[in-house]
Formats: C-alpha cells, structure tokens, sequence
C-alpha cells in the first residue's frame, strides 16, 4: 500500500467527507481519541467513510460539541474487491478474529451461514460489524465490507447468483493441489469463499455444493485446520492465485469521486 501514513490515527465516520468539512464526534470516539491515545486539540487525526476516500482531519477538543475539521485527501476511494466470504459462524473470540482477519485479506461481504453441523446459532451482527470497522481502522483499509444477517447454508445456495464462483473448502476433498484448482477461476470472476462448521458439513450439504455450476472444490492441506485458522488460509490463497494479490486479477482501481 504505498504512501501509507502508519503512524496517525485513523477513524471510521458516516459523515460526507471533502475540504472544509466538519465531522462532529460521538462519545465513544471522543473517548478513544482524547483518553485512550491521549490526543490533544490540534492533532492530527485520518478520517474515512467507505465512500469519499482518506483525508486528513485535526482534533478540536476545545468546544462543547468536540470535532474534526477536514483538510486535504490523502487516498482516493478504492473500489472494493468482489470476494463474498461465507462461513458457519464460531464463538464469540474466535468469530471477532475472522471477522477481521476476513477484512484486512480483502472480503467485500460476510455472509454467516447456519449449517448441520454447525456450533453456534445465533450471530450478533452489530458486534460483527463493530470488529469490521476496526479491522479497517488498524489496516489502512478504504472500503467497509457489507455484515449480512445470518442464513441457512441451503437458502444461501438456492438465491446465489451462478456466475460467482464459489470455492468451497472441503475437508472431504482429497490431497489435490490447491493453486492448480484455483487456476481454473477466469481472471476477475465475481469469488465468494466458503468456510463450513468445525463438524464438517453434512452429506446432503456437500452434495448440494457439488452439484452447482461454478464450483471449486479445495483442499486445504494434509492438517486439520480450525475453521478460523482455514479462514485464513483460505482468503490468502484465493487473493494470491485470483483475487488482487496479482496484477492480472486487479480489483482495486482508484476511484475520485471528486470531493476535494
């Protein structure tokens, strides 16, 4: 990512962004920024919204109603890549790791899906988007993925559109090359990732995963892999071989959207 500023701060706002603008602060923000990194009136602060790209900000704390006052763009809006990443959601640490590990590796959208086998029934889709946003925070990331509600595996598989590829990690898929199957993907095919429950996935889901078109089937090695670990794995693989990880699979243009 070059010309990354690591060092400021940076935070996530819904308000519009362009020169001159002023972005009011919630509490817990004032919070983070004044008491937890102990910033003072004057600093220098990096704002996003998803939308209008990264622009400096400075931190005026005097008033009673605390702001940011906008200044330059630093980054152009980036388009998103386009990687559904689908999983069985885990408890409560380890789905707060997916979640932003699934960010920082590039997904677009989380899907939590309720399978057979699955630990977990319940998703608290706020806490999911919470852990998103700080993901994005931390890592210098322009584009917030969509949080989907919880759906059952087999309502997922009945609305998808056929044309993205769904690469499906499969404990039950053998010791086959990964890269190799991978590379059957066309170069910027819409993706979505699949990651199934720690109980593997029922017959009749694994059947109905294999009877759609557009489907790779992937082994992700000789271990047993926790589903947060396979995660992981899973989304790196997929960006290194065919998703933005290769100059031919490109899906980040600069976007300006002309607010400066």
């Amino acid at each position: 990512m070059p010309g990354y500023d690591f060092r400021s701060p940076r935070l996530c706002v819904e308000a519009p962004l362009a020169a001159g603008a002023t972005v009011t602060l919630d509490p817990a923000q004032l919070h983070y920024l004044t008491t937890v990194l102990r910033l003072k009136s004057g600093a220098r602060v990096l704002v996003f919204n998803g939308s209008d790209g990264e622009w400096d900000a400075t931190l005026d704390a005097y008033k009673r109603a605390p702001l940011l006052r906008v200044g330059s763009r630093t980054r152009v809006q980036t388009e998103a890549g386009d990687v559904d990443y689908l999983f069985a959601p885990l408890k409560a640490a380890r789905l707060d790791y997916i979640v932003q590990k699934a960010v920082e590796l590039g997904a677009s959208r989380l899907q939590p899906v309720l399978t057979r086998h699955g630990q977990v029934a319940r998703v608290n889709v706020a806490r999911m988007r919470a852990n998103a946003i700080e993901a994005a925070e931390q890592c210098g990331v322009l584009t917030l993925p969509k949080i989907a509600e919880p759906i059952a595996l087999m309502q997922a598989l009945a609305t998808r559109d056929a044309r993205r590829y769904l690469i499906f990690c499969d404990e039950d898929a053998g010791l086959a090359d990964p890269v190799a199957a991978l590379a059957t993907v066309p170069s910027c095919a819409p993706l979505a990732v699949l990651i199934g429950p720690e109980g593997g996935f029922a017959d009749d889901e694994r059947a109905a995963l294999l009877a759609l078109p557009n489907v790779v089937r992937l082994s992700l090695g000789p271990r047993i892999l926790r589903a947060d670990t396979a995660a992981v794995a899973a989304l790196a693989l997929v960006q290194a071989v065919c998703g933005d990880w290769t100059t031919a699979g490109d899906r980040g243009p600069a976007v300006d959207h002309g607010r400066e």
